[in-house]
């Protein structure tokens, strides 16, 4: 394994453990679509796509109100920072005293910035790439790729948390080293990642940055 020197941080799921939320969110707004869904479905199907791409495969097309709407949502359930634990704090923490850190994630900073800050995380993370800042979300590469020319470091060198098959799959592409945890979706469907945790907490992180 090559020496680990930056971590970037997956938002939804592995900082913000916040994928039932997301789940219960969407879940409201598709059945007042008419088109309801099972938390099997979103896990299946949609978890770890871009906000744009969840909708149109869900409702079949992309609506810019019902995305406002969807974040509008979320940052009212999630600004207290809530969604970040004790072990993730003081993980983050860690590795932003030997590391730079950030966050690369599909939701937008108008989402990111109230929880990291709410979780007492503001100013550790040396980059943040949210959807605002590519052209292409997950899978594809470009949001690591956008995130290892902000860290000004060849994408080997970082190291991605992540918990979707998406997720992964950008982070691969791009080159990087990459751990998934297991508490979103099975370690089967995250296979192809370097490493599987089932958490993020201190020892995890001094598995990569003693």
């Amino acid at each position: 394994m090559t020496a680990v020197r930056a971590i970037v941080f997956d938002f939804n799921g592995p900082l913000s453990d916040d994928e039932p939320l997301l789940y219960e969110v969407y879940a409201e707004i598709f059945a007042e679509q008419g088109r309801p869904l099972t938390e099997e479905a979103y896990l299946e199907e949609l978890a770890g796509n871009t906000e744009e791409e969840i909708i149109r495969r869900w409702l079949g097309r992309v609506d810019d109100d019902l995305i406002a709407d969807r974040i509008a949502r979320y940052v009212g359930r999630a600004a207290d920072g809530r969604t970040v634990d004790d072990d993730v704090r003081a993980a983050v923490r860690y590795a932003a005293d030997h590391v730079p850190i950030g966050v690369v994630s599909a939701a937008t900073r108008e989402e990111i910035d109230p929880v990291v800050a709410a979780a007492g995380l503001a100013g550790l993370f040396s980059v943040v790439v949210s959807s605002g800042d590519v052209m292409q979300g997950k899978p594809h590469p470009e949001p690591y790729e956008r995130a290892a020319e902000l860290l000004e470091l060849p994408p080997g060198d970082v190291l991605a948390f992540e918990d979707t098959e998406a997720g992964v799959a950008s982070a691969k592409a791009a080159g990087m080293q990459v751990v998934a945890l297991t508490r979103t979706l099975s370690p089967e469907r995250l296979a192809h990642a370097d490493h599987l945790v089932p958490q993020i907490d201190l020892d995890v992180i001094r598995r990569f940055v003693p």
